[in-house]
């Protein structure tokens, strides 16, 4: 996929964070964003900055019916979008797994793992239609590693990465799935469980620099592989032929 003609793309989780970087640098960049997220005040927000073709939502991606709902009339008006992004999550609070409730636990795993099915199930169909589309699946170093503390959230995006590869194995040809892991990020969601490192981290607004040219190179050619966000300004060889690319983060 390249950046000659504008691209549409799906962003869920995008009133904050590294959902809400990349709203606004795709469309700095001229392409179509369609994103999502729990905060109605934050959508209504991006409503007002920015207007048509683009289009805001306030939407529980863990829901079915909700993103159905938001989707499908967008669906019919374009034949698919070329890049979902399933970016939206949340973390448990730090404690031990046996304190942590059934409730607090099946969230953050209907979110990341619920969420993201729901948005394939809806999206992907008019991808294969088309013949061409990308998905990312957001993972995280807690994907690839563990800590304590954070059982239910390092059990979500280890998730990912088995659904990731699962649905790349059953995508027709011209279609490609990817988890990405994206560092780690000064992010709201990281200074709630390691508050001392965060501020040290890269801000979203940083990260997010490289990252339209980066997810619109992404083809066929990388379906099934877990890839790292790469330094910026990119490297020679920017590690989409790998199995992961370097990130220095500071």
């Amino acid at each position: 996929m390249g950046t000659e003609t504008p691209k549409t793309v799906i962003i869920t989780g995008v009133t904050r964070g590294l959902g809400e970087a990349l709203a606004n640098r795709f469309i700095d960049a001229g392409h179509t964003v369609w994103g999502c997220g729990r905060s109605q005040s934050a959508i209504q927000a991006l409503k007002a900055r920015w207007g048509a073709p683009h289009c805001f939502e306030s939407v529980d991606v863990s829901k079915g019916d909700q993103v159905q709902n938001w989707l499908d009339p967008l669906l019919k008006q374009l034949v698919a979008p070329d890049l979902l992004l399933n970016n939206a999550g949340v973390i448990n609070g730090n404690a031990p797994l046996w304190e942590i409730s059934e409730d607090e636990f099946a969230h953050v795993l209907e979110v990341h793992l619920k969420g993201s099915a729901n948005l394939i199930r809806v999206v992907v169909p008019s991808m294969i239609s088309r013949g061409s589309g990308v998905i990312v699946n957001f993972s995280s170093t807690w994907g690839r590693s563990v800590s304590p503390e954070v059982a239910p959230y390092c059990a979500a995006k280890w998730g990912i990465e088995g659904m990731t590869r699962s649905l790349a194995q059953e995508l027709p040809r011209g279609l490609s799935a990817v988890s990405l892991n994206p560092g780690v990020i000064d992010t709201e969601m990281l200074r709630s469980c390691l508050p001392g490192m965060a501020q040290a981290c890269i801000k979203p607004g940083q990260w997010s620099q490289g990252m339209v040219d980066f997810l619109l190179q992404l083809g066929p050619e990388q379906n099934g592989k877990a890839l790292t966000a790469p330094c910026f300004p990119f490297p020679k060889g920017d590690g989409l032929n790998d199995q992961t690319a370097s990130i220095n983060y500071l």
